[in-house]
């Protein structure tokens, strides 16, 4: 008995080792699993001398599903893909839960799903141990008699064949995960070299969005933003089936899903079941029909974008999905940077050419109406608003519209008045120095807020205008969709900077343009006073002398005193000669010819008096300003003058004429020419008389060819106007009058 029990030990030791053997050739020959699951669960159950054999995963949702199956009569108690969940009295949940072997040698007493489906086959015992692949239990094998207890020792005998299993298990996996690295590589390697080409964003998070879910076999994946105003929208999205959300579908956030999740977090979550789930995201998922879902945040420069989301509609998500998504958010991260670093690029070229065209207004000094309407257009459209208006701060508290610019072309009027009010935008700036936003106009109050809403206008920035470090007025523009972009405020400084330098080139041409004007009043009163000083004094005396002079004269007997008559006679003579001489300096100083009659009649005098012929043509009838005609009596007769006596000129013509509020007076001669603003005072002078009163004077001279002398000057009242462009100092603009 003893050596037949040898026997019998020694050809279960071979048979086993025979079984085992040709299992572990399958596995080193690198058979696919399900072949190897097979094998295995045949050469256990025959080998112990079991009914059935089955090879089971235990899965994340705690059931276990069936991969491979064997029994003795050829009919398999539990097909391939068999679940059940897990629970109760019974052997697979027992190793599940120990994480060790476990026998019951009858299942009488056994309970949960899985002993009612072994006790539906006709089992009465079983026996399982676990299958631990790289630490971690993966899943468990059974075998089960119909009959009797299985053998003492099954549990051991089973052990061989389950570390097989679990190296099959982790070769398969190994290789799948190799397979799966190297998918994943070529995937992000294709994505990668989009984002180095430069492709439009869209473009590459459409590839991002398909490269992941075809990755992950995940059914959809989508790209989503999160929006200031509490919303995400779909920017790409790829479904297996062809029907994937919509790019542009928004929601808004809230609830228990995974847009909110991340939003709220920052970090990765997965939602396993969304039937749990809530908010409008959870409700659009549902409504796709898709079952769990996990997202990763996207991060650009530090700040949370937006999440990108994968989903099932069969089961949960893929154990560590949210790593492998992280290499793809990276470059979704990396083609959004870069196109807003173009954007940006772009935005600020756009800038730059935008302040380089008002500078260049501002630089040739063109006129302030024209430099703040270029600059309040030219800050429109940069920055991509619906409006903009540049607005003057006046002593009553109200603000005028100076420039303004409208999307659609109906800008406000130039002109336009409003009270600032107290909580208005024009009241916050006047009070703080400071920019100033409303991000909603429906809560303000106020006229200009009426007015705003009256244009459309859902929210505003302003910036203040400064002056020299005194405030004038301040730039606004406004939004028909909703709040302006952050930094709008900083884009806005650079424009109202040049406005200033503009409205400060303005007023100090206009205060020299009036002092200058002073100055040439101030020499004309002069010069009139000494006119009237020397009729009224020294030329009336001499006039006396001279008459009491004749009446001596005259008294004197001639033949008693003949030689004093005859001194008399010369000394009246004289005092005719030096009277007429302080008459022609009393003309000179001011000629009363054209304080009498007007600029017509004393051109004609100058003409009369020119050593050379003069031809006439003047077509003003009327009486002009003093200073205009005085500009032009004193051009005349300096271009008369210069034809005379330095030209050599034989004759001149005069031609004077008046249209759209302007005098137009050209002196031409046919003398040698070569005249210039540099060989005299004489011309100089004229010129800045001419631009004292805003005129100008044109000279052309060349060698040989004649002069012509051209004045224009403005006809409406000269001596300083006030500039159009004032300047309100800080503090209560009740105040303030000009």
């Amino acid at each position: 008995m003893a050596g037949l029990q040898r026997r019998a030990g020694d050809d279960q030791v071979t048979g086993e080792q025979a079984a085992l053997r040709r299992v572990a050739t399958l596995v080193a020959r690198a058979t696919p699993p399900e072949e190897v699951f097979a094998a295995i669960t045949e050469e256990a159950g025959r080998l112990l001398g079991a009914d059935m054999a089955v090879l089971a995963r235990y899965d994340a949702d705690g059931a276990r599903t069936v991969v491979a199956t064997w029994g003795s009569t050829g009919h398999r108690a539990f097909p391939i893909g068999d679940r059940i969940r897990l629970g109760g009295r019974n052997v697979p949940t027992l190793v599940f839960q120990t994480g060790k072997a476990a026998r019951m040698d009858d299942i009488v007493d056994a309970s949960g799903p899985v002993a009612d489906a072994v006790r539906a086959f006709g089992v009465r015992a079983t026996v399982g141990v676990p299958i631990g692949v790289e630490g971690r239990l993966w899943g468990v094998m059974l075998v089960g008699s119909q009959s009797e207890p299985l053998p003492a020792g099954a549990e051991a005998r089973l052990a061989g064949f389950t570390e097989l299993a679990a190296t099959a298990i982790a070769n398969a996996e190994a290789r799948v995960e190799l397979r799966g690295f190297t998918e994943e590589q070529v995937a992000l390697r294709r994505v990668a070299t989009l984002v180095a080409r430069g492709t439009p964003p869209a473009e590459v998070l459409t590839a991002v969005t398909e490269e992941a879910g075809r990755m992950l076999g995940a059914d959809y994946t989508t790209m989503a933003r999160y929006d200031s105003d509490g919303t995400v929208t779909v920017v790409a999205s790829w479904s297996s089936t062809g029907s994937a959300f919509p790019v542009g579908t928004q929601a808004r956030l809230g609830g228990r899903n995974v847009s909110s999740l991340v939003f709220q977090t920052g970090q990765a979550a997965r939602i396993d079941d969304y039937a749990n789930a809530s908010g409008p995201a959870a409700v659009d998922v549902r409504d796709f029909g898709f079952r769990a879902a996990a997202g990763v945040p996207v991060s650009v420069e530090g700040r949370l974008w937006g999440v990108m989301t994968v989903g099932s509609m069969r089961a949960s998500v893929p154990a560590g999905a949210e790593a492998r998504l992280a290499g793809f958010t990276e470059l979704a991260a990396t083609a959004i940077a870069s196109a807003q670093a173009r954007v940006e690029l772009r935005g600020f070229a756009d800038e730059q050419a935008a302040l380089r065209r008002v500078a260049t207004l501002v630089a040739r000094a063109a006129p302030p109406a024209q430099v703040l309407t270029a600059v309040t257009e030219e800050a429109g459209r940069l920055l991509h608003t619906n409006y903009a208006t540049m607005s003057r701060y006046e002593p009553d508290d109200t603000v005028t519209v100076v420039a303004s610019w409208d999307s659609t072309g109906a800008a406000l009027p130039v002109g336009t008045q409003a009270g600032i009010g107290t909580r208005s935008m024009q009241a916050m700036i006047f009070n703080t120095h400071r920019p100033a936003r409303f991000d909603d106009y429906v809560s303000v109050r106020g006229p200009i807020a009426e007015l705003a809403r009256e244009r459309g206008l859902r929210a505003a920035v302003g910036v203040p205008v400064s002056v020299e470090g005194r405030l004038w007025g301040l730039m606004v523009v406004g939004s028909r969709a909703g709040p302006l972009r952050t930094g709008t405020e900083v884009r806005l400084a650079a424009f109202t900077e040049l406005a200033a330098t503009a409205i400060a080139n303005a007023e100090a041409q206009a205060a020299l343009t009036a002092s200058r004007a002073r100055i040439v009043a101030t020499a004309d009163a002069t010069r009139r006073r000494i006119e009237r000083n020397l009729h009224d004094g020294a030329q009336q005396r001499l006039v006396s002398l001279a008459l009491n002079l004749r009446a001596a004269q005259a008294a004197a007997a001639p033949e008693a005193a003949g030689e004093l008559v005859r001194r008399l006679d010369g000394l009246a003579t004289g005092l005719d000669g030096v009277l007429d001489d302080l008459r022609e300096i009393a003309r000179g100083l001011h000629p009363a010819v054209l304080a009498d009659g007007g600029l017509p009649p004393a051109l004609k005098t100058l003409a009369r008096r020119c050593p050379i012929p003069v031809d006439l043509d003047i077509q003003v009838d009327r009486r002009l300003a003093e200073p205009v005609e005085m500009a032009a009596y004193y051009t005349v007769a300096e271009a008369l003058t210069n034809a005379a006596k330095h030209a050599d000129a034989t004759a001149a013509e005069i031609q004077v004429t008046e249209g759209d509020g302007v005098l137009h007076l050209r002196v031409r001669d046919n003398g040698r020419g070569g005249a210039g603003f540099s060989h005299g005072t004489g011309l100089l002078g004229l010129k800045d008389r001419a631009e004292a009163l805003s005129g100008h004077l044109r000279l052309d001279s060349p060698p040989g060819a004649g002069t012509a002398l051209e004045i224009t000057l403005p006809l409406d009242e000269p001596g300083g106007p006030e500039p159009p462009l004032r300047v309100c100092p800080p503090g209560n603009a009740g105040s303030y009058r000009p």
